[in-house]
């Protein structure tokens, strides 16, 4: 019997956003969605903004989804995150 282990991959990471520091939590998902990472992050009236990112020809991408403007302008800012912490492991 073979056994496979797939490591639960999180981080957050703060993100200079307008002059401000935000938290971005990032989460790898596993099973049919591999390849996806979700990521959440509080606006300045405390709601939550999820999305995910999936990897498309070697760069992680937002999914197209009506997000505001300071978060789609750090799309490659995510994907260097990104790619640090899975080099990281």
């Amino acid at each position: 019997m073979r056994i496979e282990v797939k490591k639960n991959i999180h981080f957050t990471k703060l993100v200079k956003v307008n002059g401000r520091l935000k938290e971005f939590n990032f989460r790898k998902l596993g099973g049919s969605n591999e390849g996806l990472f979700t990521v959440d992050v509080s606006d300045d009236r405390g709601n939550r903004i999820l999305f995910r990112m999936q990897k498309e020809q070697d760069s992680w991408k937002i999914l197209p989804q009506t997000l505001p403007n300071w978060v789609m302008d750090k799309e490659t800012t995510f994907h260097d995150l990104i790619e640090e912490e899975l080099r990281s492991i």
